[in-house]
């Protein structure tokens, strides 16, 4: 069963997503990713995530054709880069963005990262899209404790619905204190890479004793369903894995029936320790 995780708005979807970061990069793997994408829809996902930074531009094109004849089962997020974060430079990447996706309106609009423009004159930017009906919602990427505290002294009529982050069991950090900062301004945490990266990650051995312990409908649990189960566990999280075939992606949907115990949970923070004090934010 996929949990849920509400928008400040109200909006509600699944706390499991799909990512697409390099996705679109490769002419062989593209109609694998369209129909992973798809299946994704077919089996109760709704948010795909994308940007326009990605593959300048070729994600965003596959996700608008994956999605085609489907908008209305998608909530569609996609980010502006923060050298295109200026009043004109939000509107002319959000339109450039919509023609690419194949829509009249994104859902959620993210600052990738936070870069030279000053936060008012990025949000003041993103009011205008929701006045206008080209967005629904906007909020932010890779920001810290600081830049959320930042954030809270812009004033506007709306809320940051969003921050998408790195989070993974190989990337703890936000632990300390991001997370429930994040909780405590009812901003939805997007997880990013909640796979780790480079594979690392699914060869640790408390994650293969872990998963001989559980079963999905597909059979045993796999390293990589128990990293994405304990992401999950958090409440107000919504994990945005990338899965590039229709398998992966109902290993990452059987990922959801997974309950981690205490002492799965326990074996995990002996091995993989949470962070015991504030560390910079990483971010890939």
């Amino acid at each position: 069963m996929v949990n849920s995780v509400m928008f400040p708005g109200g909006a509600r979807v699944p706390a499991l997503g799909m990512g697409t970061w390099a996705l679109g990069d490769s002419a062989e793997r593209r109609t694998q990713e369209i129909a992973s994408l798809r299946l994704g829809l077919d089996l109760g996902l709704r948010v795909v995530d994308t940007a326009e930074m990605y593959g300048a531009g070729r994600s965003e094109r596959l996700v608008g054709e994956a999605i085609a004849g489907r908008r209305d089962e998608v909530f569609l997020v996609t980010k502006v880069l923060p050298s295109n974060a200026s009043r004109a430079g939000v509107a002319a990447s959000c339109r450039a963005s919509l023609r690419r996706l194949g829509t009249d309106r994104i859902d959620l609009y993210l600052l990738h990262w936070r870069g030279a423009v000053p936060l008012g004159e990025t949000i003041g930017a993103f009011e205008r899209l929701k006045r206008e009906g080209l967005i629904g919602a906007w909020g932010v990427s890779n920001f810290d404790v600081g830049d959320l505290d930042d954030l809270a002294r812009v004033a506007s009529p709306d809320p940051c619905a969003a921050n998408q982050i790195l989070y993974s069991l190989d990337y703890r950090g936000v632990e300390f204190d991001l997370l429930e900062a994040d909780r405590r301004r009812s901003i939805v945490t997007m997880a990013y890479s909640p796979l780790g990266q480079g594979g690392d990650l699914l060869h640790q051995p408390v994650l293969e004793r872990i998963a001989d312990r559980h079963e999905t409908s597909l059979g045993p649990a796999t390293p990589a369903q128990v990293a994405l189960a304990w992401v999950l566990r958090q409440p107000g999280m919504l994990a945005i894995p990338k899965a590039g075939s229709p398998q992966h992606q109902r290993e990452n949907v059987a990922a959801t029936e997974l309950v981690l115990t205490s002492e799965d949970l326990a074996a995990i923070d002996r091995s993989i320790p949470p962070p015991r004090r504030k560390v910079p934010l990483a971010m890939i």
